[in-house]
């Protein structure tokens, strides 16, 4: 969101508009993380990969760290909710809402390859600690969460092969649309 949109007044088309493209960015991360989905039979609850980390980078990387938060942040902790993972619900609030803002953050100002892969690298190790951490207060072991490594590695590795695949042909398109900020 850019500074004009958060004081503008309430009811604004910009604050309209930014209402929607956070709302249906909370959509996508959902669907791709219910939809396309893979659970692994490795770790102590599974592992899940999922593309959901997709919609989250090119949210938080097109329209800044609030919408990359709120989208990854909700859109995954729905997913817990209403997926049977209740339990990591607030974790994957706290962790994924992280990445989505730092993804953001990072490349708000800088739109080139090296800070989106800068960015992906920064989320990639928040939700290795994160999920390690939260894995280890879950079960109560703090040598088990290890297990879960390869996998958040392979799920964040192939979200950024895609994302950077993807991310420049989709930001000089949003750059041309009534998307634009």
């Amino acid at each position: 969101m850019s500074q004009k949109t958060a004081t503008a007044r309430p009811g604004s088309s910009s604050q309209i508009r930014d209402l929607a493209i956070t709302a249906v960015s909370i959509v996508l991360v959902y669907v791709f993380t219910a939809v396309v989905n893979i659970k692994l039979p490795i770790a102590a609850a599974g592992g899940l990969i999922h593309l959901g980390n997709v919609p989250l980078f090119v949210a938080a990387i097109l329209f800044g760290k609030r919408t990359g938060m709120i989208a990854g942040g909700i859109g995954m902790g729905l997913f817990d909710l209403l997926s049977g993972w209740t339990l990591w619900a607030p974790f994957t609030l706290v962790i994924v809402g992280c990445m989505g803002f730092v993804v953001g953050l990072v490349t708000e100002k800088k739109k080139s390859f090296p800070f989106y892969v800068l960015a992906m690298i920064l989320a990639c190790i928040i939700k290795i600690v994160g999920y390690y951490i939260a894995e280890g207060i879950i079960y109560g072991n703090w040598i088990a969460p290890a297990a879960s490594i390869p996998g958040n590695l392979v799920q964040i590795g192939v979200a950024a092969v895609v994302t950077l695949i993807i991310i420049e042909p989709l930001r000089i398109a949003a750059s041309h649309t009534i998307l634009k900020k």
